[in-house]
């Protein structure tokens, strides 16, 4: 899977101010990571002091996926460039996974 097969197949956005990230709005919060990739993408779970949710980490070949699933269960989905990924990472403390 590759980063420009998932931003085709779904209604990103713009992450304003935040170079290589997008978000995927107005989406069903019962999505999941493997809704989006497939069931063939292996998912982490990180905690980080620097967010109130759990952080899910899926890698593409070119970037990831960082999905944030709130305490109903719902998810927040950004797709990341790898110099997005990157950074977003360094900012939760994940960085290097």
């Amino acid at each position: 899977m590759d980063f420009a097969t998932v931003k085709a197949a779904w209604p990103w956005t713009d992450i304003v101010d935040c170079p290589g990230r997008f978000v995927l709005k107005q989406a069903d919060p019962a999505l999941m990571p493997a809704d989006l990739l497939g069931s063939d993408i292996p998912v982490s779970e990180h905690r980080s002091a620097l967010a109130r949710d759990a952080i899910l980490v899926a890698w593409l070949t070119d970037g990831g996926l960082i999905s944030y699933r709130r305490a109903d269960g719902g998810c927040l989905h950004t797709l990341n460039t790898p110099e997005g990924m990157a950074r977003k990472l360094s900012q939760l403390g994940l960085a290097p996974l």
